[in-house]
């Protein structure tokens, strides 16, 4: 269940293709991003909001562990896009606002 939210976060900030170097560019102007559609469940720092993780029966909320970080940016696309356990789909961004929300959360991870 940990590794499906987990997914599910990291694919709302994925895309195909993308490059470190990309992700860190991406990484400032996915902040806003961040905090308008993710932070209410993940959190500022990425670790998750403890009070909405016990509303939801959650436990994978937190993004900056090494479960998440280690998959795959087009797994993770695929989670935001789709959703996954009990995170909505994020259909809504452009495939921009997708890298620049992947690459904030790859950078909350350093």
């Amino acid at each position: 269940m940990k590794t499906k939210v987990a997914l599910i976060v990291i694919g709302l900030w994925l895309g195909a293709g993308w490059t470190p170097g990309a992700l860190a560019a991406d990484a400032g102007s996915g902040k806003a991003v961040y905090e308008k559609s993710c932070v209410g469940c993940h959190g500022a720092d990425g670790k998750g909001n403890a009070a909405m993780a016990k509303v939801l029966g959650e436990k994978g909320l937190n993004i900056v562990g090494k479960n998440t970080q280690a998959k795959k940016d087009a797994d993770l696309l695929k989670v935001i896009v789709d959703g996954a356990g009990k995170m909505p789909a994020q259909k809504s961004l452009s495939k921009d606002e997708r890298k620049q929300v992947l690459g904030h959360v790859r950078s909350l991870a350093k």
